[in-house]
């Protein structure tokens, strides 16, 4: 039976921690020069996980509301970030925040924005921000092709994956990002991003994905024989290059009144 997103990752958190990608800063400093966030605006980052996007505004100035309601994940970003006084973990849902009404100027969605009901959220979000207050949604996009590596990578994936094609790059195109925003969408931008990996670091990135098969799983170990064959073939100084196309929408919700029309 397929697991709720919220619970997909349970397993995978100390993984998840060490190898996934981090957001390029260049994102935050665009918000800032491009579209005129305050340093000081207050952001709560829907889906946190375990504090890579959170981190991410952190490091830019602002103070963070890290919503998410997976315990392990949630536990894994108070033992990072929680030392520092402007962030606080709360255990909530995308619908379902429990934050205050019109407490916060900035919502972030980043990775975990695909596993939402994407027009449930709406109300929830609208009921949260305070006035102009904006929505950034943005994710790293994994390049499939462009280098031997990427391209076996992908490869590999479709091999071995366990919902790998149902899951897998479940992302929004441009138009279909700016229809969610429903006319409110007042930027868009895209940046470069990568990280460099050995092998240790490679086998980490992919167990940290949902769709790779556990131990325990018959597809386990020849999926990691694969990959350590895909690694000898392509690594430069004993790494690997993972690319990404950083992706970032950014606007406004605009209000409904109780009919849910606009006004």
């Amino acid at each position: 039976m397929a697991l709720n997103p919220a619970e997909r990752f349970t397993t995978r958190v100390a993984d998840y921690v060490r190898y996934r990608p981090d957001y390029p800063a260049a994102l935050v400093d665009w918000l800032h020069r491009e579209l005129g966030v305050p340093a000081e605006a207050q952001v709560a980052d829907i889906g946190a996980g375990t504090g890579i996007s959170s981190k991410l505004f952190l490091d830019g100035g602002h103070p963070v509301s890290a919503v998410e309601p997976n315990a392990a994940m949630r536990a894994a970003a108070v033992q990072w970030l929680g030392g520092d006084a402007r962030f606080a973990a709360v255990a909530g849902s995308a619908e379902a925040t429990t934050l205050a009404d019109a407490s916060v100027d900035l919502i972030v969605a980043a990775q975990a924005f695909h596993w939402f009901d994407q027009q449930a959220i709406k109300d929830e979000w609208r009921r949260i921000l305070r006035p102009h207050g904006l929505v950034v949604v943005f994710w790293n996009s994994r390049r499939l092709s462009g280098t031997p590596f990427l391209e076996g990578y992908e490869q590999l994936l479709l091999d071995y994956g366990l919902d790998y094609s149902s899951v897998s790059e479940r992302y929004n195109d441009d138009a279909s990002m700016a229809a969610w925003f429903e006319g409110g969408l007042r930027g868009m931008a895209r940046f470069d991003h990568s990280q460099l990996l050995d092998f240790d670091a490679l086998r980490g990135r992919l167990l940290s994905s949902s769709y790779a098969p556990q131990a325990g799983h018959r597809r386990h170990a020849p999926m990691l024989e694969a990959l350590r064959a895909l690694f000898d073939a392509s690594a430069a100084d004993g790494r690997v290059r993972f690319d990404y196309d950083t992706r970032v929408f950014a606007g406004t919700l605009g209000d409904r009144n109780p009919s849910g029309t606009r006004p």
